[in-house]
């Protein structure tokens, strides 16, 4: 993909001092640098080949697509036709709290991001040859909870997904340059599901109003993002894409197996936000996810055996048909 000399010119730029309270970063002002390249990526003007039934965020209305791209994401994954990969490792989780840096809304989802100049917050193992820095972490959610999932597994909704994104220091020289690469970029995705009140999220969850508008920003300090992580360690894993502008084929994609429950109002207050700036007519931040994409002829791997997992689902069925006379 050729990208303009122009969105590294403003990717690149450093962010300003941070302050305490919420600001609104002034008109004159050059746009801050996008770790979701949702407000950077510079177009040619070409209508985005979508859905024509969806109604497209500004972000979709004029995007150069990858052409004939065969590996797009989000895609659903089905479980019975997922393959066991016994060579894939364990995949591990270290976060240091000290690295959380702001949380803003950058008028598509609202990002909380790390300071990445060291190996402080890193993943490595899995299906991963490296080490890799974190970035950021976003969500995807509906309007409602019948959907807001960005991935799905067997064709089910969940009505939010967490993408923790990092990339690939040892062979890249910074995110930008990363997210443009092969294996430059591997992000966890994460489903939400309604349940119980998450604590650890509620923290985040309080600053949502400060962000209410496009372009707002409060600093956000001492957050373990690994307290979103499910306790069981399953998880599929494809070779994809980026879901916002420009989608480039740059991403290893961690789906966990286990979904993480929070409750209706957390999810609420997610829906509270807006796409716009202040002074315009509001739009609520909502349904921020991309379609299905297909999946051509890759193959989903899963670091868990097929046949436990199956075999568990059948008990049930078969201690009811022992009781029944």
């Amino acid at each position: 993909m050729v990208v303009m000399n122009s969105l590294r010119v403003i990717l690149q730029a450093s962010p300003g001092k941070l302050l305490w309270r919420k600001f609104q970063i002034p008109r004159f002002m050059p746009t801050r640098p996008c770790s979701l390249y949702t407000c950077t990526y510079k177009t040619r003007n070409r209508a985005c080949d979508l859905d024509n039934s969806l109604t497209l965020h500004p972000l979709w209305e004029s995007v150069d697509l990858v052409p004939g791209g065969d590996r797009q994401s989000p895609i659903n994954i089905r479980w019975r036709d997922s393959v066991y990969d016994p060579g894939l490792k364990p995949l591990t989780i270290s976060y240091d709290p000290a690295t959380c840096l702001h949380v803003w809304n950058n008028g598509y989802s609202f990002l909380v991001e790390f300071e990445d100049s060291t190996d402080k917050s890193v993943i490595k193992g899995g299906p991963l040859e490296h080490n890799y820095r974190l970035k950021q972490f976003h969500f995807h959610w509906g309007a409602i909870d019948a959907w807001g999932s960005e991935h799905t597994v067997d064709s089910k909704c969940f009505p939010a997904e967490l993408h923790l994104v990092h990339w690939n220091a040892v062979k890249f020289e910074n995110f930008e340059d990363a997210a443009l690469e092969e294996n430059g970029l591997a992000v966890i995705g994460v489903f939400l599901k309604l349940g119980k009140h998450h604590k650890e999220l509620q923290k985040l969850v309080d600053t949502l109003p400060s962000i209410k508008h496009k372009v707002t920003l409060v600093e956000f300090g001492s957050f373990d993002p690994s307290c979103l992580m499910p306790t069981c360690p399953d998880y599929w894993t494809y070779s994809g894409s980026l879901t916002t502008p420009p989608l480039s084929e740059s991403v290893t994609w961690i789906i966990k197996k286990q979904p993480v429950e929070v409750d209706h109002d957390q999810l609420e207050q997610f829906r509270t936000l807006l796409f716009t700036s202040e002074g315009e007519k509001e739009k609520r931040m909502v349904d921020n996810f991309r379609p299905l994409q297909p999946l051509m002829n890759r193959t989903v791997r899963s670091s868990f055996r097929h046949d436990y997992v199956l075999n568990v689902r059948a008990k049930p069925k078969s201690a009811t048909s022992q009781a029944t006379p």
